[in-house]
């Protein structure tokens, strides 16, 4: 079983999609006005607004911008760099600037204008490299 897609719903697909294309330098395909996705080697950022969910037979099941708990992660050639490049963009959003973790990453994480929690992250050691190219 692999991974493929992590969906983000929201009232607006539109700030969304601008803001994922600024900070991650890469073309959101925009199938419908309600439906988006951003396709990388590994899996699939899609995003949907509230209209699609009467789709999967109801529309109270997902809140717009409501994430309380999970992060959207990018593994990034240089995060330093990537903060260099995006640090005025994010700065209303920031919530810490590039830090190496226990774990040997060092992440930049950040809020979209939903309020979803986003990593940027490098792996620094031999450990966290392994892992990350597992």
């Amino acid at each position: 079983m692999n991974l493929a897609s992590v969906r983000i719903i929201t009232k607006d697909i539109q700030p969304l999609v601008e803001f994922y294309e600024k900070v991650t330098g890469s073309s959101l395909t925009i199938y419908t006005p309600d439906f988006a996705e951003l396709r990388t080697t590994q899996a699939t950022l899609a995003i949907g607004s509230t209209n699609t969910l009467a789709l999967f037979g109801a529309t109270n099941i997902a809140q717009p911008a409501a994430n309380q708990s999970a992060i959207i992660e990018f593994r990034v050639e240089d995060v330093d760099s990537k903060y260099n490049e995006i640090a005025d963009y994010i700065k209303d959003g920031l919530i810490q600037p590039p830090t190496t973790m226990p774990w040997g990453n060092r992440s930049l994480l950040f809020r979209d204008p939903d309020g979803n929690l986003v990593n940027f992250f490098t792996p620094l050691t031999a450990d966290a490299k392994q892992r990350a190219d597992s």
